[in-house]
């Protein structure tokens, strides 16, 4: 498969003349081309001089620039005049529509001088059918290949058969002005495209080209070796880096592409520069701006061991960092990546115009054909213009320019494009115009709790034995996290992790060797043989089913519990030993979440394989609508199922791999931490990439907003349309005015599409 840029896409119907033509090319086995972004992808035995050929055949080229950045300009009034003024150079059609409109004005001067009667009038006509036939030259060379080789009406054809028809009449200036201005109109269509294109580039263009890197002095590079350049032995502000000594004559700096690091590399972040590539610290303390990849608007503090991202902005410290990932594969890449193809998907709206259009032209075509003739045959109508008005041949012309789909079929991508790269740069990565739509109609949220509602942080917080006499913490309570630590020390989940932490805490990690034979026992705990004994830590239900206990006991776990704590029972053989209780804390942000998303009109409700009272007490806390507790994970499924025959559509919101059924069940599964899960990034419809939940609501209302505008893009480019043609067939629509009013409508729903690049969060 190779890629390719084209340059010259204004819409979505562009893309589709490409793909049909490319297609067709002997060798072709496979084609996609991209509006989104601006791309063709080909498969196949096909050399680049006959793809090349056939491209520019259908009035567009092959970019020479592929896989260079384009930096957009800061968006003020004039820099985008400059733009334009470039982008209307550069390109030869409107180079000669620029000449074109350049001979009208000098006809339209000379028939102000010498007046319309003047014996030198039709040399004027002249110029006029001069200057279109020069505008009129690439779309009508464009239109007729396209015939050729796709057997297709396009909009170029249109317009070329409605130029030519209203010289044929005597028009000769509104069929120069038609073409001038359609010409024009395409070219700031397109420009428009590539601006919303630019909102993926800056994504592009965050990580840095190149990166220091710290290579002990015996392993510097050679001469002759990829380098850009080696910087002076100097401590280059890292002289006094904590958790390694500096010693300038055992280092050496290398300035070196990213694309030359390999895993185990070290490089040097200096202070403000942006980190190159994902790693993990080793040396030094600073607070990294991670808001181009998780959307966190304060810095976070990093110190050796801790995550970095490439493409974020290091603070006022100097830090070196172990490379982990290649560049192609860091957070950055994948992100562009999967924007790069949720861009590409077709919403459902998307997909509905298109088919729409397809019939739509060839239709348009069909019925100015009968409004030029049936009047005329059957009703003795003027075929031609009269005194009294526009005869049913001009009608029939001016229908032709009004039936431009661009308007139309440019109205949901750019919308689409805008919307996920919005998201993108907070921290919410959206996989797909379909997943953009379906958030926009969810009207309720599932949440899992550990990790999710909850920090995911749990500490113990008591700790007893049945054979405690005082109540207070002794050998034997510890005796039963030690046991417990035993078994847990086998599993990952949350619990676990802090039965583990508090009994190292304690000393007590190495009272007794790790479990053998350690089985989970899905939601309701695990098991596994220490010193030959069989050892279980499960939750109150299991025990209640399988290991009886006495009621004092019972008691002290209900009171544990109603407090909000998790209590995990343990015995070995037969004998119920004691309980551990564990809490974990609601995050600061929940209840706000919750409530902004109620304040949306959304329901509610936690899902959790936790115990009911434990449930409560954290619902009560954040304020959902709704607790279900106890679920097993196909439990979750189940609940998701009848939240969907409740509410219609559903969001599941988890960690991305235990709640994998429950996310995949839902309209939309949105996991936590994107950033630092690879699976949570595959496997889920949308990502919250700085594992929290405050972009949450920005979200739901980016995804509302953008369903909005697509309706409103749709709504006024048919009711335009549909106005034009009313206006056509009655004679109240000039050529000019039509393409005018196409041109407006087409600048009006990009511009309107882009709007949720400003939306604030």
């Amino acid at each position: 498969m190779t890629t390719y840029n084209i340059a010259g896409m204004d819409c979505a119907d562009c893309a589709r003349t490409i793909e049909k033509g490319v297609g067709r090319l002997a060798g072709v086995r496979s084609v996609q081309v991209d509006f989104a972004t601006g791309r063709i992808q080909v498969e196949g035995d096909v050399a680049l001089d006959s793809l090349r050929e056939r491209v520019e055949a259908l009035g567009y080229r092959i970019a020479d620039d592929m896989g260079m950045i384009h930096h957009a300009p800061t968006p003020t009034p004039s820099n985008a005049i400059l733009g334009f003024a470039r982008y209307l150079m550069g390109e030869q059609e409107t180079r000669l529509a620029l000449i074109g409109g350049a001979i009208i004005l000098v006809g339209l001067a000379l028939s102000f001088i010498v007046g319309p009667t003047h014996w030198f009038a039709p040399t004027i006509d002249s110029l006029y059918i001069a200057a279109m036939l020069v505008a009129l030259f690439p779309i009508a060379r464009s239109g007729l290949n396209n015939l050729r080789i796709n057997h297709d009406f396009n909009i170029n054809l249109l317009m070329s058969i409605a130029a030519v028809g209203a010289v044929l009449i005597g028009e000769t200036l509104e069929a120069a002005t038609v073409i001038f201005l359609f010409a024009i109109g395409e070219a700031l269509e397109g420009y428009t495209a590539d601006r919303a294109r630019d909102s993926l580039r800056s994504l592009m263009a965050l990580a840095p080209e190149r990166a220091i890197r710290i290579r002990k002095a015996e392993s510097v590079s050679k001469p002759g070796d990829n380098l850009i350049s080696v910087l002076p032995l100097t401590d280059s502000g890292r002289g006094d880096l904590p958790g390694r000594p500096y010693n300038p004559s055992d280092y050496q700096e290398e300035i070196v592409p990213v694309e030359q690091l390999l895993p185990g590399d070290t490089i040097l972040v200096k202070p403000g520069e942006r980190v190159a590539m994902d790693g993990t610290v080793t040396a030094g303390e600073s607070g990294v701006n991670q808001a181009p990849i998780t959307g966190e608007s304060i810095p976070v503090h990093k110190s050796a061991g801790a995550e970095v991202y490439a493409g974020t902005i290091n603070g006022s410290g100097a830090l070196e960092v172990r490379v982990t990932r290649l560049a192609g594969d860091s957070t950055l890449s994948r992100i562009i990546q999967l924007v790069e193809e949720a861009q590409s998907a077709r919403a459902p709206s998307q997909r509905l115009i298109d088919r729409f259009a397809h019939y739509y032209t060839p239709a348009v075509v069909v019925i100015a054909l009968l409004v030029a003739t049936i009047p005329p045959l059957l009703f003795n109508a003027p075929f031609y213009d009269t005194a009294e008005g526009h005869g049913w041949l001009y009608r029939a012309l001016a229908m032709l320019v009004i039936a431009c789909p661009c308007a139309l079929v440019i109205s949901t991508p750019v919308t689409v494009i805008s919307a996920i790269t919005a998201a993108a740069r907070h921290g919410v990565l959206i996989k797909g115009g379909k997943h953009l739509e379906a958030l926009g109609r969810v009207s309720a949220f599932a949440f899992d709790k550990t990790g999710t509602l909850t920090t995911g942080q749990p500490v113990v917080t008591i700790t007893r034995s049945v054979d405690c006499a005082t109540g207070e913490a002794c050998e034997r309570c510890d005796d039963v996290l030690a046991l417990a630590s035993a078994v847990e020390r086998r599993s990952a989940h949350p619990l676990a992790k802090a039965v583990v932490s508090a009994a190292q805490s304690r000393g007590l990690a190495d009272t007794y060797a790790p479990a053998e034979t350690v089985e989970m026992l899905a939601g309701r705990g695990l098991q596994g043989r220490v010193n030959g004994k069989l050892v279980t830590v499960g939750n109150h239900d299991l025990f209640d089913a399988e290991h009886p206990h006495s009621a004092d006991l019972c008691a002290l776990v209900d009171d544990a519990e109603a407090s909000g704590n998790t209590s995990m029972l343990r015995c070995d053989g037969d004998r119920v030993r004691g309980f551990i209780a564990v809490a974990d804390e609601a995050r600061a942000d929940s209840r706000r979440v919750i409530g902004n998303l109620k304040a949306l009109g959304s329901a509610t409700v936690m899902l959790t394989g936790d115990n009911a009272k434990v449930a409560q007490a954290i619902g009560r806390a954040v304020g959902v609508d709704d607790v279900r507790a106890g679920l097993l994970p196909a439990d979750k499924v189940d609940a998701v199922k009848g939240l969907l025959d409740t509410y219609g559509g559903v969001a599941m919101v988890g960690d991305g791999v235990n709640d994998t059924p429950a996310l995949a069940a839902a309209t939309v599964g949105i996991a936590m931490g994107g950033a630092g899960s690879a699976q949570a990034l595959e496997t889920a419809d949308i990502a919250l990439m700085a594992d929290d939940l405050k972009q949450l609501p920005f979200a739901v209302r980016l995804s509302r907003f953008a369903r909005r505008l697509i309706v409103q893009n749709i709504t006024l480019s048919l009711g335009m349309k549909l106005a034009f043609m009313l206006l056509a067939v009655t004679g109240g629509a000039s050529l000019w005015a039509a393409i005018a009013a196409d041109v407006g409508m087409s600048l009006v729903v990009t511009l309107n599409g882009m709007r949720p690049l400003k939306l604030k969060s």
